[in-house]
């Protein structure tokens, strides 16, 4: 692996999703090309065991990716455990070490418009929240760690504390760049900025993550990858946001 000298002493694989009641009825009603399974509470559920299983599989965590490598039913069963109360929405971490020891936390999230969890398109411009969207003052280099979620995570808490953003609850984001000036992705999200009339998100050449949301919004074409300098974002211009917990997210850039 190239990262090798950089390689924290200990760090597990992970990724994040929502759990919720309605998701499977609203996909069936509202969006008929939502990725299988259409009847899972889980949001885009087996684009998360990909996501791990090549992140097991780039840090050759042999005994993580065999473990991982199980039928999609069986991986949604061990989630079902997890879940104190399925009449409520939850937030996910699935956490896996490099045997493949797993745990699923699951911490309460707020109730959110379910139509925030289809690609925009899909949706009538509902009334969402705006996220101040920041740009960061330094760079990251891009690693495996910044490809793939992990445990790993300092880079992201710095350039979050360096915006001003100091909880989980905050309706901020800081888009991370790499050192040849190129957007990478958010701290907790993927980022779209529109371009010549079309929804662009940048390439994972750039180095960001290789996000559950993001293959979804390609997949359904509604953006395109696209180099985004740090140069050319606008103070003002709106964007999307997105994550796998709180789906699509409206977002307006503040030059500091």
């Amino acid at each position: 692996m190239a990262e090798n000298s950089s390689i924290p002493r200990s760090f597990e694989i992970i990724s994040s999703l929502r759990f919720d009641p309605g998701l499977s009825d609203a996909a069936c009603r509202y969006a008929s090309s939502y990725p299988h399974p259409h009847k899972s509470p889980y949001y885009l559920l087996a684009y998360h065991q990909d996501r791990l299983i090549a992140a097991a599989a780039h840090f050759e965590w042999n005994g993580a990716l065999n473990w991982l490598q199980q039928d999609l039913q069986s991986f949604e069963d061990i989630l079902d455990a997890s879940i104190p109360d399925r009449s409520k929405s939850w937030r996910l971490r699935i956490v896996v070490n490099i045997n493949g020891k797993t745990r699923v936390e699951a911490n309460p999230t707020a109730s959110i418009d379910l139509m925030s969890l289809f690609i925009p398109s899909l949706h009538t411009k509902p009334s969402l929240p705006i996220w101040r969207v920041y740009v960061d003052i330094q760079t990251t280099t891009p690693s495996g760690f910044t490809t793939h979620k992990t445990t790993a995570r300092d880079d992201y808490t710095s350039a979050r504390l360096r915006a001003g953003i100091n909880s989980p609850t905050d309706l901020a984001e800081i888009l991370i760049v790499n050192p040849d000036g190129e957007v990478m992705e958010g701290s907790i999200t993927t980022p779209y900025f529109l371009r010549d009339q079309m929804w662009i998100t940048p390439p994972l050449s750039s180095g960001g993550n290789a996000g559950t949301t993001r293959r979804y919004a390609l997949s359904q074409g509604f953006c395109l990858e696209h180099t985004i300098s740090r140069d050319e974002i606008v103070d003002g211009e709106l964007c999307w946001l997105s994550n796998s917990v709180r789906g699509f997210i409206r977002g307006q850039v503040i030059a500091k």
